[in-house]
């Protein structure tokens, strides 16, 4: 059985590695792929669960996720608690893991059906590896662990307009899914106090090399009429977007306007540093 952990333990933190090792120990012949996200950003953790979860795969696989950033309450957690377990069923796929932040906004278009997990709140620092693999797999065995329906108010919607992955090459997922002009036009995208232009195109490397485009990325997966949601990201051709927007993060909102000059060029803060040429002595 295929398991993908979507957690924020730190990529190649010792554990992923302690709870795989138990996942296979309660799960016998589970193939588990580790996919890190930044700590506490449940933004990112709930683009990776959807990809993961509505695209094709293994017909019987499970998402875990573990982005629990104990939030929920301000005061004081005895016994370590944090939120709760949920598990979600999404066709044959199972989505397990605390309903915390945007985890589970990303599944809410397909209306899956949510339910607690009878597992302890609390009563480990480390629940991920101690607590929750049991519950996974009662789960898989079929054993009635499911405790109380979660409504669908109680997860929030996905983030509109904002970031919501870097992946490992610096390309910068977007939750835009239409494009903001026509195809060839050059705009000004803002993320925090930066401004760019980006050319908007129907494919990440319809533009010249060292041009930022904004563009359909690779993400998306099926909607329930039968098309498919896209997302827009962007991507500088020969480097990284999110380093030439300082380091930018899922949540952070993405603001598209007029550009006031032209590709490949910055405007205000986002503009580059000249690049070093012989000086006249």
């Amino acid at each position: 059985m295929l398991i993908h952990l979507v957690a924020d333990y730190g990529l190649g933190d010792l554990a992923f590695a302690e709870v795989a090792q138990r996942l296979a120990t309660r799960i016998p012949g589970a193939a588990v792929v580790g996919v890190p996200v930044p700590a506490f950003d449940t933004v990112s953790a709930g683009f990776c669960v959807a990809q993961l979860a509505l695209n094709d795969g293994p017909p019987a696989r499970i998402v875990f996720h573990n982005v629990a950033p104990r939030s929920d309450d301000e005061d004081a957690r005895p016994d370590n608690e944090g939120e709760r377990l949920s598990v979600a069923q999404v066709g044959e796929v199972l989505v397990v893991g605390p309903n915390a932040g945007h985890v589970l906004s990303f599944l809410r278009d397909g209306a899956p059906t949510l339910h607690e997990v009878d597992v302890p709140a609390g009563g480990s620092q480390f629940r991920s590896r101690d607590l929750f693999p049991d519950a996974i797999a009662d789960l898989v065995a079929g054993r009635d662990v499911r405790g109380a329906a979660i409504p669908l108010d109680r997860v929030p919607p996905p983030p509109s307009e904002q970031v919501v992955y870097v992946d490992g090459y610096g390309n910068v997922k977007t939750s835009w899914t239409a494009a903001p002009a026509d195809e060839g036009t050059t705009v000004a995208v803002t993320i925090g106090r930066t401004t760019l232009p980006a050319v908007v195109s129907d494919g990440t490397f319809a533009v010249p090399q060292g041009t930022l485009s904004f563009a359909p990325g690779s993400s998306g997966w099926p909607t329930a009429d039968g098309g498919r949601r896209r997302f827009f990201e962007l991507l500088l051709r020969g480097g990284s977007a999110a380093e030439r927007f300082g380091g930018t993060r899922a949540g952070e909102r993405v603001e598209i306007g007029e550009a006031q000059g032209g590709a490949g060029q910055a405007v205000g803060d986002g503009a580059p540093p000249p690049a070093a040429g012989p000086r006249a002595s």
